[in-house]
């Protein structure tokens, strides 16, 4: 059954939906309204504030917590400086990809990490022979993402911290109301945004700071529904919806390496020797047989698929994780696996695996709709993700 985040208390008596789900074994609010419209422009109008809890949260510290960095990510985490942020995958020994999330080097001999999934067991095993520590800190940190455009100045107002020079992907230690906390300038979002750490007793103290200065911020608490839309705006995978991890996949076709979900960019071969490294090599030499793209579906075609049965045009509010066919020439040449309605670019979009032969941009494909019980096929384009990419988020 699952159980409160340490923000629990103040985001209970907030959603009025009573919409929950859980996320790792945590009550997580999906709206906090009955329609997250509201959630959705606060991300990109204002600030939003997400409770990232339940996220899979790892310390690792010692002598040699560097060399078990370097040994399971995908990227050179000898060349990572105290402060900043990197998002890697990691693989099995055949160059699967296992899971996806951040790494953060808090100290010399310190690291933080996070996962969609539970990795304590895999750390265990790969740190066998050096000198490291692992702590599960997945309960006794809680964490609060604040993304938009107005979060830096509600930030500046309310945290002890740089934040007007904190660089993207870069943190830095601070104060929220006498609490001690880390500040990333990270997200889920595609957009300006941070993400705050801090210890579980803090929790209350910093989420109060935040909602009392955050009404001239336009802040409002938002859930997973609201965020969904963003991430796929934003050309973001999700694990077990857009790719599968290697420990839960049942079919050849579950199974990713980085080059097929467009993480081939952060496989750093001029590392000597992690994980997956000797299949991954010889995967790079060939052309991967699919890849993960956008498509920009045609509206006016699904508009005129509902018209031809005498209904209005349907735009599902909330993003679509069901898994859909996608044709050229007749045939199926891959799936749309997450879709949405982009209300910042007023136009439906997805993410997409598709076979190599149909991934370059401007491709056109099929995307199948299902309309009153009948299956129909729409056009649409391959697109180059991310489909929403704001210079404030970086700048």
């Amino acid at each position: 059954m699952p159980v409160g985040t340490p923000f629990h208390d103040r985001t209970f008596p907030l959603c009025q939906s009573l919409n929950y789900r859980d996320w790792a074994g945590f009550y997580t609010v999906s709206a906090y309204e009955a329609n997250h419209e509201h959630e959705y422009n606060a991300i990109r109008n204002g600030a939003a504030v997400i409770d990232i809890s339940p996220l899979f949260k790892y310390r690792l510290t010692g002598r040699d917590a560097v060399k078990l960095v370097d040994r399971v990510i995908t990227r050179d985490a000898q060349r990572l400086q105290v402060g900043q942020v990197i998002y890697t995958p990691w693989c099995n020994e055949h160059g699967h990809v296992l899971d996806d999330g951040t790494v953060t080097r808090v100290g010399e001999q310190s690291f933080r990490w996070t996962a969609a999934e539970p990795n304590l067991r895999w750390l265990h095993q790969q740190a066998a022979g050096l000198a490291v520590q692992i702590e599960d800190i997945s309960e006794s940190v809680a964490a609060l993402a604040v993304q938009g455009p107005t979060s830096a100045r509600l930030l500046q107002q309310v945290a002890g911290a740089d934040i007007a020079g904190l660089k993207y992907f870069r943190m830095t230690g601070g104060t929220i109301a006498g609490a001690t906390v880390d500040i990333s300038r990270t997200g889920y979002t595609g957009d300006l945004g941070y993400e705050i750490w801090m210890e579980r007793a803090d929790a209350t103290r910093v989420w109060d700071a935040l909602m009392h200065a955050g009404s001239a911020h336009a802040l409002r608490p938002a859930g997973m529904l609201a965020l969904d839309v963003a991430r796929i705006e934003a050309g973001l995978l999700l694990i077990d919806v857009d790719f599968f991890s290697a420990r839960k996949a049942l079919t050849a076709s579950q199974v990713y390496s980085p080059f097929e979900i467009g993480l081939g960019r952060l496989v750093d071969f001029n590392k000597e020797r992690f994980i997956g490294r000797d299949a991954l090599a010889a995967e790079q030499s060939v052309a991967p047989t699919r890849r993960v793209v956008g498509l920009a579906v045609d509206w006016p075609a699904v508009e005129k698929v509902y018209d031809a049965v005498g209904l209005p045009p349907l735009a599902q509010a909330t993003a679509s994780r069901v898994a859909v066919p996608v044709y050229a020439g007749g045939r199926q040449v891959g799936r749309m696996t997450s879709s949405t309605w982009s209300p910042v670019l007023k136009q439906m979009i997805g993410l997409a695996t598709l076979n190599a032969s149909h991934v370059a941009s401007g491709t056109k494909v099929e995307v199948e709709h299902t309309v009153d019980a009948v299956r129909h096929r729409v056009p649409a384009t391959v697109t180059v993700t991310p489909f929403f990419n704001p210079a404030r988020k970086t700048t």
